[in-house]
C-alpha cells in the first residue's frame, strides 16, 4: 500500500520533523524512526477505510491494522472504567512473547454515541515487500502455517499452546486459544491476536483436543499416531492438567529432538564505556571469546551487570559467574536426553540462589549496608539439545532474533513491570512513573529466601540468535532500532558473531554511552543437518502413569528447597522403556502423588525449608538492607484503624492480591475465613494491610467453587499470605474473630513477620525508561 500524504514524524521531542514512511531515520535528526503497528479490537467490521488517518495520527492499513504516525506522543490511555476489562492484557505481561499488549484507546465520535477502541501494540505481523514499509499483513493462521510446518514445529506449535493454557485459563480467556481466527504464527512463534473473555461456562481441556483434533489430517507422519492419542486423552478427561500436557509433548520433542544436531556459537565482549572508570559488568566466556560447540563439550553464556560502583559491582559479577559455573558443571556433563526439563529448570533457580547467598555473605562478612552493599543482575543461556534454556534477575535482557522478527524474552524486574503484572496501569503509563526503571530485585541484596529468578525455555526449531546484554545496551530501545540492520545478517548473509559483537558495543557506546556495556551472542544452526524423521513416535509416549497429577510449580518449589538447603545435585532421568499403553488406574496414582506431595510439602514446611515469600515495597527510592523490616504490634504508620496480630473473620466472600510469587494475582476467601493481621505498610499513597489465612470453612469453600469456576479465581488455602488494600477492608465492616476462631492463629507459620524486600536505586546505574 503506498500513501504519498502519509508522514512519519520524529519521535525526538526537540525535533518532531516529518519524514516519507519509507525513511528509517529522521532526515533533519537522524533519531531511528520506529514503526509502531497496532492491532484495533473492533468486532467484525473494519476501523475504517485503507489509507485514512484517524484521530489525526493512526494511518489506517487495512480492516483493523494501524500504523502510528507519531510514536513520539502519548497514547490515550484506558480511563478506570476500562481498566477492569482490559486486567487480562496486563496479569498475563509476564507472557507477552504470545500474548498483545494495550498500547492505547483510539476515541471514535460518531452518531449520537462516543466509544473507544482498544488498541493493542506489536501484533503478529507479516512483511510482504521489505522495499515498501506498508506492505504488511497480520501474520498466517496456525491452520495455515500447520500445513507446511516440520513434525518438531508441529509439536512446537502444540507446546506452547499447553504452555499457555493454564495461565489464559486463570484469567477467563482461555477460549483465546480454540479460536483459529485469534492464534497466529510468526515462523515458529504462537501468538494471539487479541483475547476474548470465556462466556459463562470457561473452556476445559476436552475442547483443546477437539481443536487440536482438526489439526491432526494434515500432521506429519512422525508424530500423527501421537497427536491422535492425545486428543484421545484430552477429550475422554485423561489428561486433567496443562502441566500434565506440557509433559506428555515433552516426550514426543525429546525423541524428535534426537534427530538433530544443532551447533551452538557463542560470541562475547566487554566494555568500559566512555563515561565510567571501572567495568562493573562481568561475561562467560570471557570478554572477547569465540566458542563452538561441537567441538567445545558445554555451551553457557553468562551476562552480570555489578551494582554498588566503586563499592564492589565488579566483584559481586564475577562472584556470580564463578558459582553459577559450579553450580552447572555437572549438570552440563550428563547426557541431553536424560535431563528432566522442569528439573533443570529449578536447578538454574537453584543456581541463581547460590550466587545471591555467596554475594549476600560477602556483604554481611564486610559490614555492609544500605547502598554499600554489592550485588548484581543476571541472565543467562544454557542451549540443550533441541532446546535453549534462559534464566535471568534484574534488568539485563535477553532477545531471541528469528528472520520473523526480534522478542524481548526477559521481563524486567522493576517497578514498571510490577505494576502491569499486578493490573495497575499499562507499561506505556507505568514508564512515565518516577523511579519506573529502579530495580525490585538482584543477586546479593538479601537472603535467597526472598529471591524470585525467572527461568524458562525454547524449543529451537530453526535458525535463531539470542542476545544476552546489559542495560548498557538495551536502554532507550537500541536492540529493537538496530537488531534488524546488525544482527538478522547472522542469519540472512552469514556474518561472522564477532564482528556483530564489535559493532553493537560501539553503538552502545555512541548511541547511549551512560553506562558499562556487556553482550553475549548466542548462535544455534539447527538446520544444519535437519531431515524428517523416519520412525513415528509411539503413543506409549502419552503414558500418565509417570507423570504429576499437581501443578508444576508446588513440586518445582520443593525441588529448589532440597536442592538449596541440602546442596543437591540436578537429578536426570534414568533411561528406561516407556510403558505400553495409556489404560492406567489414574485414580489411584493421583491420589497417591497428592498424598505423598502434601506429606513432602508439610514436612518441608514444619522444618522452614520452603522459600519465605516476597512482599514488593514500592516507594521511589529505598536502600537494601539484609534485615527483614518487620512491623510492630500497632503496625507501620497509615490511615488505617487495623493493628497487626488482630484476627478476624470474613463476613462475605472478599478478593484479596497473592504475595507469595513475584506475579501477584487475584485470589478469593470465601465467607467466615479466618486471618490473621500481620501488618499495615504504606506504599506511595496507599495503606496496604497484610494477612496470613488461618483457616478455610470447607462448607464455604466448596460451595464459593462453583460460583467463582466461570471467572476463573482461586481460592485461598490455610498458610496462604494476601494483602488488600487498608481502606478496602475498613469499608468492608470485617468483624474480629470469635474466641474459638483466634485458637486456630496460634500457631505461627516458620516466620511470622513476614520479611519485607526493599527495591533499591543504585546511585551507579541510571534509571532505565524507554524512550517513547
Amino acid at each position: 500500500m503506498e500513501n504519498d500524504a502519509a508522514t512519519l514524524y520524529c519521535p525526538n521531542e526537540s525535533c518532531q520533523a516529518p519524514n516519507p514512511l519509507t525513511h528509517k531515520f529522521c532526515e533533519r535528526c537522524r533519531t531511528p524512526l520506529p514503526k509502531r503497528f497496532l492491532w484495533a479490537v473492533v468486532e467484525g467490521q473494519s476501523v475504517a477505510r485503507a489509507g485514512e488517518l484517524l484521530a489525526d495520527r493512526y494511518l489506517v492499513i487495512s480492516k483493523a491494522l494501524l500504523l502510528d504516525t507519531k510514536p513520539g506522543l502519548s497514547p490515550q490511555t484506558p480511563d478506570g472504567e476500562h481498566l477492569q476489562a482490559i486486567r487480562p492484557y496486563l496479569r498475563l505481561f509476564p507472557h507477552r512473547l504470545h500474548v498483545p499488549q494495550v498500547y492505547g484507546v483510539l476515541p471514535m465520535t460518531g452518531g449520537t454515541s462516543n466509544k473507544e477502541i482498544l488498541l493493542l501494540e506489536k501484533p503478529p505481523l507479516s512483511v510482504l515487500d521489505s522495499t515498501d514499509p506498508l506492505e504488511v499483513q497480520v501474520a498466517c493462521e496456525l491452520t495455515t502455517a500447520w500445513r507446511n510446518a516440520t513434525s518438531i514445529r508441529q509439536l512446537n506449535f502444540l507446546w506452547q499452546i499447553a504452555q499457555l493454557w493454564q495461565p489464559l485459563s486463570s484469567e477467563g480467556v482461555a477460549s483465546s486459544l480454540l479460536n483459529p481466527e485469534l492464534v497466529r504464527t510468526e515462523g515458529s512463534l504462537v501468538r494471539l491476536l487479541e483475547l476474548r473473555h470465556d462466556n459463562q461456562t470457561s473452556p476445559g481441556l476436552p475442547q483443546l483436543g477437539e481443536f487440536w483434533q482438526q489439526l491432526q489430517p494434515e500432521a506429519k507422519g512422525a508424530i500423527a499416531e501421537f497427536l491422535s492419542e492425545i486428543c484421545r486423552c484430552l477429550m475422554t478427561k485423561e489428561i486433567h492438567s496443562g502441566e500434565q500436557l506440557v509433559a506428555i509433548i515433552d516426550r514426543g520433542l525429546a525423541e524428535l529432538g534426537q534427530t538433530q544436531t544443532p551447533v551452538i556459537k557463542i560470541a562475547t565482549k566487554s566494555d568500559t564505556g566512555p563515561c565510567r572508570q571501572r567495568n562493573e559488568d562481568a561475561c562467560y566466556p570471557p570478554g572477547g571469546s569465540v566458542i563452538s560447540k561441537p567441538p567445545e563439550p558445554i555451551a553457557l553464556a553468562i551476562v552480570c551487570d555489578g551494582i554498588g560502583g566503586h563499592e564492589g559491582g565488579n566483584v559481586a559479577s564475577n562472584l556470580a559467574i564463578e558459582t553459577i559455573q559450579q553450580q552447572l558443571h555437572d549438570l552440563t556433563q550428563s547426557p541431553s536426553d536424560q535431563i528432566n526439563p522442569a528439573v533443570l529448570l529449578a536447578h538454574l533457580d537453584t543456581a541463581a540462589a547460590a550466587a545471591n547467598d555467596i554475594i549476600s555473605e560477602r556483604n554481611d562478612d564486610e559490614n555492609r549496608q544500605g547502598r554499600q552493599r554489592m550485588g548484581t543482575t543476571l541472565v543467562m543461556a544454557l542451549p540443550i539439545a533441541h532446546q535453549i534454556y534462559i534464566a535471568h534477575v534484574g534488568d539485563s535482557r535477553a532477545y531471541w532474533i528469528t528472520r520473523f522478527g526480534c522478542y524481548q524474552v526477559t521481563l524486567d524486574d522493576d517497578v514498571a513491570s510490577r505494576e502491569v503484572r499486578l493490573g495497575y496501569a499499562t507499561y506505556r503509563d507505568a514508564v512515565q512513573q518516577g523511579a519506573s526503571g529502579s530495580l525490585v530485585q538482584a543477586l546479593g541484596m538479601s537472603a535467597s529466601n526472598s529471591l524470585h529468578p525467572t527461568s524458562q525455555r525454547f524449543i529451537l526449531d530453526e535458525d535463531c540468535v539470542f542476545l544476552l546484554c546489559s542495560d548498557g545496551l538495551s536502554d532507550f530501545d537500541r536492540v529493537e532500532q538496530y537488531w534488524e540492520t546488525e544482527i538478522l545478517p547472522i542469519l540472512t548473509e552469514n556474518i561472522d558473531i564477532a564482528t556483530v559483537t564489535d559493532n553493537l558495543v560501539k553503538i552502545a557506546n555512541e548511541q547511549n554511552g551512560h553506562d558499562n556495556v556487556t553482550i553475549a551472542l548466542v548462535h544455534c544452526q539447527v538446520q544444519v543437518k535437519y531431515s524428517e524423521p523416519e520412525p513415528t513416535l509411539k503413543p506409549a509416549l502419552a503414558d500418565l502413569s509417570t507423570l504429576p497429577a499437581a501443578a508444576d510449580s508446588s513440586i518445582r518449589t520443593a525441588q529448589i528447597a532440597s536442592a538449596v538447603n541440602q546442596n543437591q545435585k540436578t537429578q536426570v532421568i534414568q533411561t528406561s522403556k516407556s510403558s505400553k499403553g495409556i489404560k492406567v488406574p489414574l485414580q489411584l496414582i493421583v491420589l497417591s502423588l497428592v498424598i505423598l506431595g502434601g506429606g513432602l510439602l508439610g514436612y518441608l514446611w514444619q522444618l522452614g525449608r520452603l522459600p519465605i515469600p516476597k512482599i514488593w515495597k514500592s516507594r521511589p527510592v529505598a536502600s537494601p538492607t539484609n534485615t527483614p523490616i518487620i512491623s510492630n504490634s500497632q503496625g507501620s504508620s497509615g490511615s488505617s484503624n487495623v493493628s497487626a496480630k488482630e484476627v478476624i473473620q470474613t463476613n462475605s466472600e472478599i478478593e484479596f492480591m497473592t504475595t507469595t510469587t513475584p506475579r501477584s494475582r487475584s485470589i478469593l476467601a470465601p465467607r467466615d475465613s479466618v486471618l490473621q493481621i500481620l501488618k499495615t505498610q504504606k506504599i506511595e499513597k496507599d495503606t496496604w494491610t497484610y494477612l496470613r489465612v488461618c483457616s478455610i470453612i470447607e462448607e464455604a469453600s466448596s460451595s464459593n467453587s462453583q460460583s467463582t469456576s466461570s471467572t476463573a479465581k482461586k481460592l485461598l488455602s490455610p498458610g496462604d499470605e494476601v494483602r488488600i488494600l487498608s481502606s478496602k477492608l475498613k469499608s468492608l465492616n470485617v468483624p474480629k474473630a470469635k474466641p474459638e476462631m483466634v485458637s486456630q492463629c496460634q500457631q505461627p507459620s516458620k516466620d511470622a513477620s513476614i520479611p519485607s524486600v526493599e527495591k533499591f536505586a543504585p546511585e551507579s546505574k541510571p534509571k532505565s525508561v524507554p524512550k517513547q
